[in-house]
């Protein structure tokens, strides 16, 4: 082969070899294009795949707030006055049961075998004997004979009561000249006789123990008095008769709050009322000797300022824990353990999980009765190797509770808090406040609850119930000052009727001498 041949030869080599890797250019660009194109597909994929999960998480987030709607719902639905801190008037027809949490007994329902038992006792004479004779007596020639001989086989007493209506007429004697200085004279009449008519401190007792204590309307006293009597009693004399014997007790009432404020225990609690269209509180300061009720359109801590009690007051407060009472840091804090039983009887019926609510509830009621057990003994104070005991417990339950509900974590999309849940809400409650939970068994002197409270104020719901709205708070704040005295003189063993009575007299001071004694 010629050299000029060789040189044709590799001369075609090489544009073969030229085309080639032409080809394989445009093929590794082909496949560059194809990579970039597979790139861009694979970051949408996993834009798409990040949006996905988020919006995956978001249905998550919104399927547990549903979730967590409905368990809420459904607690709501749960709840009633054994449970919960609503009122027994929300219950309805169909009560909860059972209403202690003593359990059940073996004993029969009612009276046990060899209970004493009680009947109405005559605590007077008889005004009147009235005696029955056999019916084979009638017409007897011999009844003179038997009579003469006969006793009382068995007497039965009917007591009942004389409904009617005394009348004294005061007289001033006028004498036109007097023997001594001879100038004409009259006699004076006494000081609580100032009118031509009016109405006795009895009758005037009755109508505002009836308005009160009773919890009768002005219009229905109105109605029954005047029938009853037959007298023209209107609606304002009985409105007036209330007002006056407020207008009397307003001293007497703010010594009682001075008393309250400067006494070592105090029972807090307030309620709503509803006056003049909107809804009041009524805020409670009471204790075993007093009782002091105000009202104010605030429910916080301006209302209760306004009451003119807790400001003053240092001891302990006995209260449900609502977050305005903490805010008094010169006072020691017993929280009421019948509030948070009911709370973790709610948590255990409707989180039936919820196990350490149950061993919390025992745990309440094994301290409770070893205080009772060690009063019985006659101690004043509960050993220190059972006070370590129950607080090892206290502990343990909440340690276990808080792994059972931990809390949620915040999404970042999210802003605020997140709800955590009236379970958790509780469990972090008992453990910042576990001093002022468990001080009724540090204390004696402290209450296991605070029921003193809510009895005080229980005739405020009854008076609304029975009579309706107060129409004025001058008229709420009236009812309060008469209750407030009431109830004070209730708890010295003081009739009701009575303590009215003495106030229309102007001597309402004399509950303080009963506590003196």
């Amino acid at each position: 082969m010629t050299r000029e041949e060789t040189i044709a030869m590799l001369l075609q080599e090489i544009k073969a070899q030229s085309e080639t890797i032409e080809s394989l250019r445009r093929a590794i660009d082909q496949s560059h294009q194809i990579n970039n194109g597979l790139g861009e597909t694979i970051h949408a994929m996993r834009r798409a795949i990040e949006e996905s999960n988020e919006t995956i998480a978001a249905l998550n987030n919104t399927i547990e707030e549903l979730n967590q709607t409905v368990r809420d719902l459904k607690a709501q639905l749960g709840m009633n006055s054994r449970n919960s801190s609503k009122p027994p008037s929300t219950d309805g027809l169909k009560k909860p049961t059972p209403k202690s949490l003593r359990g059940e007994s073996e004993k029969k329902v009612g009276g046990q075998k060899g209970h004493p038992g009680s009947t109405l006792k005559i605590m007077m004479e008889p005004d009147e004997t009235v005696k029955h004779l056999p019916n084979d007596c009638d017409g007897c020639r011999n009844r003179g004979i038997c009579m003469s001989r006969a006793g009382v086989g068995e007497t039965r007493h009917v007591v009942d009561a004389d409904v009617r209506v005394k009348v004294t007429a005061h007289q001033a004697v006028f004498m036109p000249e007097c023997p001594l200085t001879g100038s004409a004279v009259k006699g004076k009449f006494p000081n609580d006789v100032n009118a031509p008519v009016q109405y006795g401190e009895n009758f005037q007792a009755l109508v505002v123990a009836m308005n009160t204590v009773g919890a009768v309307s002005v219009e229905r006293i109105h109605e029954m008095l005047s029938s009853m009597f037959n007298i023209p009693l209107s609606t304002g004399t009985v409105a007036n008769m209330v007002s006056r014997c407020a207008e009397r007790l307003s001293s007497i009432v703010d010594a009682i709050g001075d008393k309250a404020s400067a006494s070592g225990l105090l029972h807090l609690d307030e309620t709503g009322a509803r006056v003049d269209g909107k809804t009041m509180w009524v805020h409670n300061a009471s204790n075993s000797e007093y009782t002091h009720l105000t009202i104010s359109e605030k429910r916080g801590r301006e209302g209760m300022d306004a009451g003119g009690v807790l400001p003053r007051f240092t001891g302990i407060a006995v209260h449900d824990c609502w977050a305005p009472y903490w805010k008094y840091k010169g006072i020691t804090h017993a929280l009421c353990c019948a509030h948070l039983l009911r709370e973790l009887i709610g948590i255990l019926e409707n989180q039936p999980w919820q196990l350490w609510a149950k061993e919390f509830i025992e745990l309440l009621l094994d301290m409770k009765k070893a205080k009772e057990e060690a009063v019985e003994r006659g101690e004043d104070r509960m050993s220190e190797q059972i006070l370590e005991k129950f607080e090892s417990k206290y502990e343990t339950i909440i340690f276990l509770a808080k792994i059972v509900n931990p809390i949620p974590e915040n999404e970042k999309a999210r802003k605020g808090r997140k709800k955590k849940g009236k379970a958790r809400s509780l469990i972090e409650r008992l453990e910042e406040y576990e001093a002022a939970v468990c001080l009724f068994i540090n204390d004696f002197a402290v209450p296991f609850d605070n029921n003193m409270a809510e009895r005080d104020q229980r005739m405020v719901k009854t008076k609304i119930k029975v009579s309706g709205c107060f129409r004025r708070k001058k008229g709420a704040e009236q009812y309060l000052k008469i209750m407030s005295y009431v109830g004070t003189a209730k708890k010295q063993k003081i009739n009701p009727f009575e303590a009215i009575r003495q106030a229309i007299l102007g001597r309402s001071e004399f509950i303080f001498a009963k506590l003196a004694e």
